[in-house]
């Protein structure tokens, strides 16, 4: 449908952890491509990230690897100019780079985790918007997309990822008011539960539980058909947030969940 024909995308986090699914970054990578976007992918795994270069490539679309910490300010800024640089502006900022690694309880996660956490889910996202929006504010016009997830609404054990996907809501609609009159919006996706890499992958990894004890037991949360969703899911209303079709909407969170936030309260 080309509904980013001529767009320039950053996807961050645009590789993925291995595993047998496709992660959300790379889909969304993809899917942006497909529609007509040529994308910048950034990710600390140089190979990952070529890996869907590759596959992008392969289809015929246009895509550039850059391999960065997002964490860290001067090489967010060097992202932002690389991208402009090469491709002539930017469009579309989508911020996908989260972890929980080390997350526990309020009185048993160790400082450096919460640091760690806060830093890769939500201050990595204020950098990176910091060095975009001013390009986007002299185009007059932009998309920033960030992804947060159910658990900034839901209960849970782990008290950073917990709080670092709620407060990426507030960042978000704080940008989106903060540059509404420079013709630049700004939403939040929020994913349920997902079988990706890093869920599905990550969790068996560091509970011992078998793949497929694991998919039954999340697929069973879901109210939606009992199944999970998958990267595609997220990717499809990316691209609807980014597409000139969401054009009138900003400063809203998307779940993209099956229904599971439908249970909070």
């Amino acid at each position: 449908m080309q509904r980013l024909k001529d767009k320039v995308a950053i996807v961050t986090g645009a590789g993925q952890t291995p595993g047998t699914t496709i992660g959300n970054g790379r889909a969304t990578a993809i899917l942006f491509a497909r529609e007509g976007a040529k994308v910048m992918l950034v990710d600390r795994d140089r190979e990952s990230a070529t890996e869907t270069q590759q596959m992008i490539e392969a289809e015929g679309f246009q895509a550039m690897v850059w391999t960065m910490d997002v964490t860290n300010e001067d090489q967010c800024i060097a992202m932002a100019r690389a991208c402009k640089d090469h491709f002539g502006r930017i469009d579309i900022l989508h911020n996908n780079v989260g972890i929980g690694t080390g997350d526990r309880g309020a009185t048993s996660i160790s400082l450096d985790a919460w640091d760690n956490i806060m830093a890769v889910n939500l201050t990595s996202m204020l950098l990176t918007c910091k060095q975009v929006i001013p390009i986007m504010r002299e185009q007059g016009s932009g998309v920033i997309t960030n992804i947060s997830s159910v658990a900034a609404w839901a209960a849970t054990g782990m008290v950073a990822y917990k709080t670092s996907k709620a407060a990426i809501l507030a960042l978000t609609q704080n940008i989106a008011m903060g540059n509404a009159h420079y013709g630049i919006r700004a939403n939040t996706i929020l994913p349920g539960l997902m079988n990706t890499p890093m869920a599905i992958e990550g969790y068996t990894a560091t509970t011992g539980k078998p793949r497929e004890e694991v998919i039954a037991a999340r697929d069973s949360r879901v109210p939606l058909g009992k199944k999970m969703g998958t990267a595609w899911d997220v990717a499809h209303a990316a691209v609807f947030l980014a597409s000139d079709e969401a054009g009138f909407i900003t400063g809203v969170n998307l779940p993209v969940d099956g229904g599971q936030s439908l249970r909070v309260g």
